[in-house]
């Protein structure tokens, strides 16, 4: 079986450290452990890209022949500020397939349909269509035991990964046609980090949508600022609504960006230079993750379940 890399070789090798050579410097949130692993070495799992729900298993390794080949490329474009459509495609490929395929992104997509299909079962039993448990469950009803935790709905990673295949166009129209701020990183001592999920959210207002920061090499970085309308428009691989405007953002805008990537990272961090402060950072953050916060609100014979990503401590 293929190992497939979710986050690409391709973008792992811009942060390659000058000091290793052909190798980055990581360390795992979850035991703090430091290593230097090369670029095929880390954010690959067996069999990844497959998906049995689709009816081309394989489909995804066809749109990566457009995205991954074309990523340095795409990068010099917007570092030399000469972005044209084909660049804005590779990026905006780049961020949806990591959404979409990586155990990150698979994990919180996965928690909507759980709580739809939590829902679901609740309202088929308040109108008496689900039976009673077993005896050997206390002859308990579903609601009883989802509430108490008796009984548990499991999703299917590889379902919304499908869900997200299938819809891979819609994201790469809609990042494509929202507005970019490239951000240019000149000071060396400052570079930014990346990780198995190189996608920080950023939350601006509670009633906005998040902004998406990705993280391109160590001094190329690109935010992400949704544009509402284009939810529901045609697919526009032209980009004709692409804007993109370019910032050199300060030191602490830096630092607290690398805080957003290593608080949105699954578990692993990857960084080009060996600095204490990282460490410091991985160490400070660890606990921290993307989930999905639901609320169950009643309505009528059913309910509403508005949600929205968030950055939030497990350890809490």
């Amino acid at each position: 079986m293929p190992l497939d890399h979710y986050v690409s070789q391709v973008h792992i090798r811009n942060f390659y450290s000058p000091e290793l050579g052909e190798r980055v410097y990581a360390m795992r949130k979850s035991d703090l452990k430091k290593f230097t692993p090369r670029s095929q070495d880390v954010c690959r799992i067996e069999d990844n890209s497959s998906n049995s729900y689709l009816k081309e298993d394989r489909a995804i390794e066809d749109f990566l022949k457009n995205v991954e080949p074309k990523y340095n490329a795409a990068v010099t474009k917007l570092r030399e500020h000469k972005h044209d459509e084909e660049a804005v495609f590779v990026i905006a490929g780049f961020v949806a397939y990591v959404l979409t395929c990586s155990p990150a992104g698979m994990r919180i997509q996965s928690a909507p349909l759980k709580n739809a299909v939590e829902a679901t079962a609740m309202m088929l039993d308040a109108l008496g269509e689900i039976s009673k448990a077993p005896e050997s469950l206390g002859r308990k009803s579903i609601t009883e035991l989802l509430k108490e935790g008796g009984v548990a709905i499991a999703i299917d990673a590889k379902y919304p990964q499908a869900m997200g295949i299938a819809s891979i166009g819609h994201f790469v129209s809609l990042f494509g046609n929202s507005p970019w701020e490239v951000l240019t990183i000149s000071d060396r001592q400052n570079p930014l980090f990346t990780s198995d999920f190189p996608i920080a959210i950023e939350v601006v207002h509670p009633s906005r949508p998040i902004n998406r920061i990705v993280p391109l090499a160590p001094d190329l970085a690109i935010r992400i600022i949704p544009d509402p309308p284009q939810r529901g428009a045609k697919h526009d691989f032209t980009f004709s609504k692409s804007r993109v405007r370019y910032r050199q953002p300060h030191h602490q805008e830096v630092f607290q960006i690398n805080r957003l990537l290593v608080q949105c990272a699954e578990d692993l961090v990857m960084y080009r230079d060996d600095r204490e402060w990282a460490e410091s950072m991985v160490t400070k953050y660890r606990s921290f993750r993307i989930d999905d916060v639901t609320e169950k609100i009643e309505h009528s014979n059913g309910y509403l379940l508005p949600s929205a990503l968030r950055v939030r401590s497990t350890a809490t």
